[in-house]
């Protein structure tokens, strides 16, 4: 086990809560201070630490992706823009739900549960009420509280944030942010679908045994790693044609494969498989192997993500929901029009948002017609003219070329039969 993979294991292990720093790692571990920070760096990037400003590192406990509507209360004083002025120890928990005490604390009562955060202006009862309730408290309007309920928070390990906004201001700044969090909740992750117990074999492995596993497991690619199980090639039945069972995998691997990390999003791996037209990618912490994704893995993710609820909206969404779609022989016709959110700061609709709806028109009159999954190659553009608010527009796609990997689409924005915006896209088709 190298010093880094020590420190990962040794922060692991940590009790949620706990502080850490490059200081302190390098001395109870008898590293040095840069192999020290580059491993807290990596356990940042793995979201079980969390560098907090006026708190320092602190161990947390990862955020499933089925919970990221939640947050914890040393995320919510950096939206906010707050201090915290107790409870500092309980910084790293997470909260179950808001309370804004805008009511007498007989009815208040009713709805502190354990876990709640109190959002509240100058009301000290109100903050020894929630204490003794197991809740945290948001102090708006910049005020401040007594040195008893700060002990007291200290005590409970309940955090006391206070911040300048008003309750009206909290109230929509969180909500966005928790809006903003549900979007990520769809991008779907390759730490999410990769095969943890992946099929490899070592280098020094002969290609007989390469086909007494391909028979065992009927599978036809394996990732060579090293003994130190860092990844150093991949084979693949095209790579073993006419070899003699005796020569080893070392000797006829493709040599420095791609490789990505277990954050790299799905749709970002769909794009590399079709773009470098491979089959698998071995998913490495480092160079160390820890899975590997497939062509099948990806496409029956993507497919899953289409049939889920779209829990935020993007943009994109917002947009093209206000349009209504009729099929043609060979492409789509949207009707909508142009709405406020289209528009820039001069009320003519952007240039940046008409692209994007021909983009995203272009897309879906190839999964609609040809039933396919495809990745934008090239977009071009050759003319947009202006359109105000409230204009009617057809969006016409014609899919003009169709090859086995490749295809291109018309597209043309019409307002009162006149063309006012031509685009040109080519994607690449993903198949299995």
């Amino acid at each position: 086990m190298t010093k880094h993979e020590k420190i990962i294991k040794y922060i692991e292990e940590l009790e949620v809560g706990s502080k850490i720093s490059v200081r302190s790692i390098a001395q109870q571990l008898d590293v040095s201070e840069g192999t020290a920070y580059r491993a807290i760096k990596e356990a940042e990037s793995r979201e079980i630490v969390k560098t907090m400003p006026r708190v320092g590192t602190v161990r947390i406990k990862k955020v499933e992706k089925g919970n990221i509507e939640k947050l914890s209360f040393a995320e919510v004083v950096n939206i906010v823009e707050g201090s915290i002025l107790g409870g500092h120890e309980g910084i790293h928990k997470m909260l179950n739900k808001f309370i804004i005490g805008a009511m007498t604390i007989k009815e208040m009562e009713k709805y502190l549960q354990p876990g709640s955060l109190v959002i509240v202006g100058d009301r000290e009862e109100v903050y020894e009420k929630a204490l003794d309730k197991g809740c945290a408290i948001l102090i708006t309007g910049g005020f401040g509280c007594s040195e008893h309920i700060k002990e007291k928070a200290n005590i409970k390990k309940l955090p006391i944030i206070t911040t300048a906004y008003d309750t009206f201001t909290i109230a929509t700044i969180i909500n966005k942010a928790i809006y903003e969090r549900k979007i990520k909740k769809d991008i779907l992750l390759v730490e999410n679908i990769m095969d943890k117990n992946p099929p490899y074999m070592f280098e020094y492995q002969s290609i007989g045994e390469w086909k007494q596993n391909v028979i065992a497991r009927k599978l036809s690619s394996f990732t060579i790693v090293d003994k130190d199980m860092n990844v150093v090639g991949i084979v693949t039945p095209k790579d073993v044609t006419w070899i003699e069972d005796k020569v080893l995998l070392k000797d006829v691997m493709t040599k420095e494969p791609i490789t990505l990390p277990r954050t790299t999003s799905v749709a970002y791996v769909s794009h590399i498989m079709t773009w470098e037209n491979i089959e698998i990618i071995p998913i490495v912490d480092g160079k160390k192997l820890i899975g590997v994704v497939n062509r099948q893995d990806v496409i029956r993710a993507l497919r899953y993500m289409k049939s889920q609820p779209h829990i935020g909206e993007t943009v994109e969404d917002m947009i093209i929901d206000n349009f209504n779609l009729e099929i043609m022989s060979n492409g789509l016709r949207f009707k909508g029009e142009v709405i406020p959110l289209m528009l820039n700061q001069l009320g003519a609709a952007s240039c940046g948002t008409m692209a994007m709806i021909m983009a995203a028109a272009g897309s879906i009159t190839l999964k609609e017609k040809k039933h396919h999954d495809v990745f934008t190659d090239s977009f071009m553009v050759y003319f947009i003219k202006p359109l105000q608010v409230d204009n009617k527009i057809e969006i016409v796609t014609d899919i003009i070329d169709m090859g086995r990997n490749f295809c291109k689409v018309d597209i043309e924005i019409l307002h009162n039969k006149d063309v006012v915006a031509k685009a040109m896209m080519s994607a690449k088709i993903l198949k299995r």
